[in-house]
């Protein structure tokens, strides 16, 4: 069985050197004001490390409503609370799961009842999405996280999976982990190659500044 401490020191050591995106850079969704709302509670945050869990439950919806680089920065928060026990409204884990498995609803409209699809194979929203499913939506999302954040995010869900006493979340995890997660926990760009290509572009810009002073 896998050990909630040791998960946790995974996930603090995997996430620990993530830099903060910015303030202008951590909404993702700008349809209404929620969002707003919602993402606004972390701008400034500059330490994910230090938010009260009872803070991240309050803002259970920004999970939905960040960026990729503000959801790739703030939920390790969200894993560390969740196995701590700490949270009562925020799940992070759907977020991980939701697009790979599908899950169906019926639901009445008058005297008919609609199945309603969502997740897998089913398509996310034809006018704005085109041929976009909820699976690529969520591969596109979460192939923000690095290698080393990856595998940690696998032990995170190993660790709901085993300790999923009643079954509910046990083949959503399954679907997410063998079609995403454990390819992208050993085959995703590591950190090593992301703090290397920000190196790189800092060296590309700064050329580019110098040659345009040197005309000036």
């Amino acid at each position: 069985m896998t050990r909630k401490e040791d998960v946790i020191s995974q996930i603090l050591e995997a996430f620990a050197a993530n830099p903060y995106p910015g303030d202008a850079f951590l909404q993702g969704s700008f349809d209404g004001c929620e969002p707003y709302d919602e993402v606004g509670a972390f701008v400034g945050k500059t330490d994910w490390s230090k938010l009260d869990s009872t803070m991240l439950d309050s803002h259970y919806c920004a999970l939905s409503f960040f960026s990729e680089g503000g959801f790739r920065f703030f939920l390790p928060a969200y894993l560390i609370a969740d196995l701590r026990e700490e949270l009562l409204t925020a799940d992070p884990l759907f977020h991980l799961w939701h697009g790979f498995a599908t899950v169906s609803s019926e639901v009445p409209v008058g005297s008919q009842t609609v199945r309603r699809d969502s997740g897998g194979k089913s398509l996310l929203n034809p006018k704005r999405h085109g041929a976009m499913t909820w699976g690529d939506y969520a591969r596109h999302r979460l192939s923000v996280f690095t290698r080393e954040e990856a595998k940690a995010i696998v032990a995170y869900m190993t660790y709901k999976r085993e300790h999923d006493t009643m079954g509910l979340d046990k083949s959503r995890i399954d679907a997410a982990l063998n079609e995403f997660w454990l390819d992208r926990a050993e085959n995703a760009p590591s950190r090593e190659i992301l703090v290397a290509h920000l190196k790189e572009e800092e060296r590309f810009t700064a050329a580019l500044q110098r040659r345009q002073e040197e005309k000036q």
